[in-house]
Formats: structure tokens, sequence, C-alpha cells
């Protein structure tokens, strides 16, 4: 059967995935080496989801990956569905892989009357049968409290931090946020980058208008640096690419956009391109379409990141043990 083997012959791990990113499976299988229990999923014509798998996953440990992407529903509903079908064929214990947590955004109430989706999220995939959530870059960490279970909270900034050492001269380098709400990762990011300074784009954001916020001013000295401006997700590609023509316009002598989750939401592509930066850097853990690609954009495999850290929970390692010194 499908699957691997701990060496002592008492367990037996399990991986599945959804439809949403096949790509993104099939790499993570190959780097577990093993291959993904075949799955037979399809929509009625109504648009509900069936699920089965087609072997036993009786006392196994199952990781199931799905990545959230648009139509985000549709794939939160199949993972939910997989995780039920998984519960009532009596895995030992359920493993929930959201590369991209959706509805991360939505972790704190702004105004009365709003809700917390992210932490319905959790109770949702709770209920559904989850042991465990592994997701990569969190929007905030405060969300691994909503799930009660383990939460294994990975960084790419490792990934794209190597990455970006090698595409600017760290002499003349700065780091930048987007909005004073993660200066927090920007520091971690600048001590990677050899202690690079600091500065962060003022923003002002309607909370009534998704999507839309105005860069007013850069905080810090840019005047003639290469500035590397980093954030968790780029969607509609608003926020950043206002952010890279102001850093521009206060001197900047060019400027790199590096980000975990590229959602890149239309206009994304188009904005992205027509802002001046000299590169965009995402990683895949949400599928990226051709027609969402662009010359300027470089995007990194999250695979053997994910790989790694499925091998160390099935082994009873430490998820903590792949980020000791780098973040």
């Amino acid at each position: 059967m499908t699957g691997i083997i701990s060496s002592d012959g008492e367990k037996r791990m399990v991986f599945v995935s959804g439809r949403a990113h096949p790509e993104l499976a099939k790499d993570v299988a190959r780097e577990l080496g093993t291959e993904l229990v075949p799955t037979s999923a399809y929509d009625f014509a109504n648009g509900e989801i069936y699920v089965r798998f087609g072997e036993s996953v009786r006392g196994a440990d199952v990781f199931v990956l799905q990545s959230h992407t648009a139509p985000i529903n549709q794939w939160i509903m199949e993972q939910l569905i997989m995780c039920d079908a998984l519960k009532r064929a009596s895995a030992k214990t359920i493993t929930v892989v959201q590369p991209f947590y959706g509805y991360a955004r939505q972790d704190k109430k702004h105004r009365g009357r709003e809700p917390i989706s992210a932490r319905l999220m959790a109770d949702l995939f709770k209920t559904a049968g989850a042991d465990r959530i592994m997701s990569v870059d969190l929007h905030s960490s405060q969300a691994q409290g909503f799930f009660d279970g383990p939460v294994d909270h990975l960084w790419a900034m490792p990934l794209l931090t190597d990455y970006v050492r090698s595409r600017v001269d760290l002499s003349n380098v700065a780091v930048v946020s987007p909005d004073a709400g993660r200066i927090r990762v920007a520091e971690q990011w600048a001590a990677k980058l050899g202690g690079a300074p600091l500065a962060f784009v003022h923003k002002t954001r309607d909370v009534n208008v998704p999507n839309q916020s105005v860069a007013n001013r850069v905080v810090g000295d840019v005047e003639g640096r290469s500035c590397v401006l980093v954030d968790d997700l780029i969607d509609t590609g608003g926020t950043i690419a206002a952010a890279v023509r102001v850093l521009l316009d206060a001197g900047a002598k060019d400027v790199m956009v590096a980000a975990t989750h590229g959602v890149l939401s239309d206009p994304a592509a188009k904005r992205l391109t027509e802002s001046g930066a000299r590169e965009v850097v995402v990683t895949d853990t949400l599928p990226i379409p051709a027609d969402k690609q662009f010359d300027k954009l470089t995007v990194l495999s999250i695979a053997p990141l994910l790989a790694r850290a499925i091998r160390e929970v099935f082994d009873d390692g430490s998820v903590t043990s792949l980020f000791e010194g780098n973040v």
C-alpha cells in the first residue's frame, strides 16, 4: 500500500491531496519519497463535492494537503470533506496541511458586528476531524491559538532570504516593511541580511473599502539603497505597487519585493509589472497560473520545507529545529 512505514515498523504515514494545487502535492510527495494516495474527487451538478480514498487509511497518520486558492471556498470545503472521510475511515491522526491559511486576514474585529473568520476556520477543521494544523507564514501568529490542538507555523523566511541575499549588495541594502504592523518581521529580515537598516511605509486604509490603501511616505533612510520590500502575501498588488513607487520617489536605487504567498488576484500582475520593482519573489504555496505570471516574477518551491516538517511530525521530531538560528 502507499505510504511510509516508521523505522520501528509501528506507524504508517500516508499523504493525500485535494485538487487545488496538484503540482505542489506531487513535489511534496517526491521530497518525502512516497506517492499520493489515489483519490476520487469530483463535483456534482449542483456544486456539491464528493471524495473517496482508493486505499485503506485505517490506523495511519494522514497528512492532507490543500492550498486555499481561488475559488477559495470550494477548496476549503473539499479539505473539510476529506478530513471527515479520513475520520470515518479510522485514520489514527489527521494533520491538515494548509500552505496558505484561508481567511487568515480576518483574525480580529476592527468594528462591531464583524466575524473573526480565522477562528471559525480553526473550529471547522477541528469539527471535521483534524488533530493538527500545519501552515506557512500565518498573517499573524495569534491564529495559532485559534485551533484546539498543535499548530506547526512554518517560516518561508530562510528560503526567501537565501535567494534575496544572492540578488542584492548586502553593503548597500535596506529592508522595508509595507506598513508599521510588519516591522517585527522586517527586523528579522534585516538580521538575516547582515544587519541592514530598516524603514517602513506609512500608509492609511479605509476599513470600509477592501484591498485598498494609500501609501503616504517612507519612514527611514532609503536614498541610494537597494530596498527589499517584505510582506506575507500579495493579493491585488495595490499596497505593494504603491509602496514601490513611494520608495523610488524617496530616492531608492531599486526595489525588490519578497512575499511568501502569491495570491495575485487581478489586476496584481499588471500593477506589479508597472510598479517599477526590479523583481518580485514569492513561493508556490499557492498555484500561479500562466495568466498571473509576468517577466519580473520569481517563484521558489516550498515543497522541501513542507516535506521536512511533515517528516519531523511523523518521526516525533522537532519542527522548531528546522528554523533554529534562522528566524
